[in-house]
């Protein structure tokens, strides 16, 4: 019998360093296993550990020229380099970046194989989630695309129809992109617009194309968006389309980086809003996927208030050891964090204190008003996006895009 999940991890996944300058530190990661198991978390789960990706799944999505370059990046030309996104800010060149790498890309293949065997139905790898790497480029903080290739994968090991939904303030543009062709592969991202934000793409109009079309679907909110009006806006449309899609899986990359305080995005929300949209993809895929439900990180860059919280409730909601959001933070990771950023205080409890009460959609013109002009401006604007993507994306789903039931 199939356990209820499965949690990938090795400290191998600390080995994906760039500069000490770069945004992207492996601190995030540390912090939250560590947060997880002294919140007893993970007391009586074995972890699985991962193998490295190997040539023959790296292929599956990217081109042998990248994965030489990438294998001899230290000693790639600047001009070769830069050729495949490799010696940038966002992508500087360091030692045995392609092992560590493929690390990243093992660990979630791992969580992959784990459902697809039936050992669990819910996996979660918080190493993963590097949506922005390309066929032959390294692209925003990734270098191969861990999702992507997990995905090849189980198109290949007993699924066909596979739903990624995708959180992170940023566009799932190399998800996207790899998939935009294939009518197997439902791909929803809800991020920050990309009038606003890099990589500036996922309008609403990128719907797929050929075969695919109608299985690419893109939410864009506007900078300053809060927990509310996010909600509102996902609950508009995700759940409609996974009906519709009717995915055996669902993988969600659940970047951390739409939380207020992220120094690298604009979009306001709270661990506790991210908090209860992991909840939310956690019955998504009870509903429509029978359960199989793989999580995986992403981007996030508040070390030590932001990441460890958020995704240590990844973890919980995954494991069905739901943490209470008043959960005091333990003395001894507060220590922990305070050795390696003095400055920064660390968090008090596992929440925000943010209502993450919303009103849900009703269709066009039908925003409630709150009284309060702020609030209705926002909700309007979200209102506006809702629509936009309903209008470009349902009708080839085989769906009303103005009726708030589907």
């Amino acid at each position: 019998m199939a356990s209820d999940a499965a949690v990938v991890w090795t400290d191998r996944f600390l080995e994906y360093a760039w500069t000490p300058q770069h945004p992207m530190k492996p601190a995030r990661l540390r912090f939250t296993i560590e947060l997880a198991r002294a919140l007893g978390l993970l007391d009586g789960i074995e972890t699985v550990r991962p193998d490295p990706a190997g040539e023959a799944d790296l292929l599956r999505v990217h081109t042998p020229a990248y994965l030489d370059a990438v294998r001899h990046a230290t000693s790639l030309p600047p001009g070769a380099a830069a050729a495949h996104g490799l010696g940038t800010d966002d992508n500087p060149v360091f030692p045995h970046m392609h092992e560590a790498a493929s690390v990243i890309v093992g660990g979630t293949l791992a969580a992959a194989r784990e459902l697809a065997a039936g050992r669990a139905r819910r996996a979660v790898s918080i190493g993963g989630g590097m949506h922005h790497a390309m066929a032959d480029a390294a692209s925003g903080f990734c270098v191969y695309n861990d999702v992507a290739v997990a995905i090849s994968w189980l198109l290949d090991h007993g699924f066909d129809r596979i739903a990624y939904v995708d959180v992170d303030v940023h566009h799932g543009d190399g998800v996207q992109r790899a998939f935009y062709g294939d009518p197997r592969v439902l791909t929803v991202s809800v991020h920050q617009h990309p009038a606003t934000l890099w990589p500036n793409t996922g309008w609403p109009e990128e719907t797929g194309a050929g075969p695919g079309e109608g299985t690419a679907i893109n939410l864009p909110v506007l900078p300053g968006t809060r927990d509310p009006q996010w909600l509102r806006g996902f609950h508009a449309v995700v759940p409609g389309a996974l009906a519709a899609f009717r995915p055996q899986l669902l993988i969600s990359q659940c970047g951390a980086d739409t939380h207020r305080e992220d120094p690298l995005a604009d979009l306001e929300l709270s661990v506790d809003g991210q908090r209860a949209s992991y909840i939310a993809m956690r019955e998504l895929a009870d509903r429509y996927a029978e359960g199989r439900w793989l999580a995986v990180g992403g981007g996030g860059y508040g070390l030590i208030r932001v990441v460890p919280r958020a995704w240590t409730h990844l973890l919980a909601t995954a494991l069905d050891r739901d943490i209470d959001p008043a959960t005091p933070i333990p003395g001894e990771w507060a220590d922990l964090v305070r050795a390696y950023q003095p400055l920064v205080e660390p968090p008090a409890t596992m929440s925000d204190g943010a209502d993450t009460a919303f009103a849900r959609w009703d269709g066009p013109g039908g925003t409630a008003e709150t009284g309060d002009a702020r609030l209705d401006r926002a909700q309007r604007a979200v209102d506006m996006s809702v629509l936009a993507t309903r209008r470009a994306s349902f009708g080839l789903l085989g769906l009303d895009p103005e009726d708030p039931r589907d």
